[in-house]
């Protein structure tokens, strides 16, 4: 127990490391091939039986991806397009394709009654699958009718009335979604199934009544089942869809195009290996010239990067101007670093020790470092309120990376660099000069 108090810091610096990497790098060593899901993963590297993944999301200038362009149409029920229903309608397409993963999509109004979705890495099929259908669930009661022609009236308990769906299975390949609906519903749903007993409720989907099992009993609990012969992928898709909420109006496409990735899958390979020489570089440079301390400033700026990406892995989608924003936050801390390692070295220039130096280098340092990133901090909050795009998405992975930088040079190099000081007893100053 006082083993772990007296090295709390560096216990905590290497489980964040290790929890960050197994969290961002993913290893698959079953496979001659690579088999993974585009739209969630990327690979970084491969050979045969070795595949190197990582969850990071890329946008569209860098993997391509999938552009469609709706128009929202009048129906006797809605004959006037207003901003509302516009509102509504990019709601559930929103709603609709971030639930399948794809959080990095862009859903925006253009002009008076028109959508643009684009969406990175998808499928251009899967996606208008799951956003073009209305999806206008009800339960009907059946009140007359002959084998040729029956009378199916609605009960009023709609998809609007649901608290969530999912999607189960038998486990021999028969699909279905399970239901819940919101406390009010499950009342009226309860009372509508005590009086159903031994005769057909209708399941209605857009009209089109997809079941009508026989009530055996009141349902009470408010929960229940849809089946239909669905598929795997058609039960998702409904899930996805009662889940996001019924489109308000219905929609036609009047564009659909695939963007191509605009540097290419070799060129992104090409990118990556010349930062990572330039990186390798840079922390050459530090180990040359501040030497001791130029070594613990490399380890702390690699993980500064892995934690980094581990941000933005569920927090940003990375794009050419979001890659520029996250290089120019490494350059940020490196500079924090050189700040610490060169009042250090005016402080043991004084004639201090080794501890009282790299304490006071430190202390002297942490107000220029702390300024420094509060103003570049202010200037990227600007531009996330104010702009929109690209350089809203420079300005996020920027002030993320300030931020981290921060914690980087403060905390992570003091930690390290005190740590090695402490176990090899380091007295000679002539390491830090």
């Amino acid at each position: 127990m006082q083993f772990i108090k007296d090295n709390l810091r560096i216990i905590l610096v290497i489980a964040v490391t290790i929890f960050a990497f197994k969290g961002l790098v993913l290893i698959d060593r079953t496979s001659t091939e690579p088999n993974y899901d585009k739209l969630k993963q990327q690979l970084v590297y491969s050979k045969p039986n070795f595949h190197v993944f990582t969850k990071l999301k890329l946008g569209l200038d860098l993997i391509g991806g999938s552009q469609f362009e709706f128009q929202a149409r009048t129906t006797p029920q809605v004959p006037v397009i207003t901003p509302d229903v516009m509102r509504g309608l990019v709601k559930v397409f929103e709603n609709r394709v971030n639930a399948s993963g794809t959080t990095e999509a862009v859903v925006q109004q253009v002009g008076k009654n028109r959508i643009l979705v684009e969406v990175p890495g998808a499928d251009p099929a899967a996606v208008k699958r799951r956003l073009l259908k209305t999806a206008n669930l009800e339960f009907k009661e059946l009140k007359s009718g002959t084998d040729e022609e029956q009378l199916w009236v609605g009960t009023g308990i709609t998809g609007a009335d649901l608290k969530r769906a999912s999607v189960s299975t038998d486990g021999v390949g028969s699909w279905a979604i399970d239901f819940e609906l919101k406390p009010q519903a499950a009342k009226a749903f309860g009372d509508l199934t005590s009086r159903l007993i031994n005769k057909p409720l209708g399941i209605s989907l857009d009209g089109n009544i997809i079941s009508s099992p026989n009530v055996r009993s009141a349902i009470t609990a408010g929960s229940g089942q849809i089946t239909g012969n669905f598929t795997v992928e058609e039960a998702q898709d409904l899930a996805v869809q009662l889940n996001a909420g019924a489109l308000p109006v219905p929609v036609k496409i009047l564009q659909e195009r695939s963007i191509g990735a605009t540097l290419g899958q070799e060129s992104i390979e090409k990118s990556f290996t010349a930062g990572l020489w330039g990186f390798l570089a840079v922390m050459l440079f530090m180990i040359l010239v501040y030497r001791l301390p130029g070594l613990v400033a490399a380890v702390s700026l690699s993980i500064y990067v892995l934690l980094a990406f581990y941000v933005y892995q569920d927090n940003v989608t990375l794009t050419l101007a979001g890659l520029a924003g996250f290089i120019l936050s490494i350059g940020m801390a490196v500079d924090a670093n050189i700040l610490i390692f060169e009042r250090t070295k005016e402080e043991m220039s004084q004639g201090k020790s080794v501890f009282i130096g790299l304490r006071d280098g430190f202390d002297r340092a942490y107000t220029s470092i702390f300024d420094s990133n509060m103003n570049t901090s202010m200037v990227c909050l600007i531009l996330i309120i104010f702009g929109t795009g690209i350089v809203k998405g420079f300005a996020i992975t920027l002030l993320i990376g300030v931020l981290l930088s921060l914690v980087s040079s403060l905390f992570i190099t003091k930690t390290l660099i005190f740590t090695i000081v402490k176990t090899f007893n380091i007295k000679e100053t002539a390491l830090f000069r």
